[in-house]
């Protein structure tokens, strides 16, 4: 009989136990933090431009951080969208 209360317990020919799928657990937890901040505060827009700059522009150079930063400044100045100022 199965005792309902000793939890899942490794599955078997897995060789995991269950400090290894709370680690990965942790880990996953830990990517998904991560990739939240950095979607939210807009680290993840200049990879994402670096990658289109190079599949689209493979001779010229990317455009540094700062370079990039100040462009798209001038791009929401320009163009404002749903904002109240």
């Amino acid at each position: 009989m199965i005792d309902p209360e000793a939890g899942p317990g490794p599955r078997p020919g897995t060789g995991t136990s269950t400090g290894t799928r709370a680690r990965f657990a942790a880990m996953r937890l830990v990517r998904g933090i991560r990739w939240y901040l950095r979607e939210l505060s807009g680290d993840a827009d200049y990879d994402r431009h670096c990658a289109r700059h190079a599949r689209e522009h493979p001779d010229a150079p990317v455009p540094t951080r700062r370079a990039y930063e100040s462009w798209r400044a001038k791009e929401k100045e320009g163009h404002p969208s749903a904002r109240c100022c």
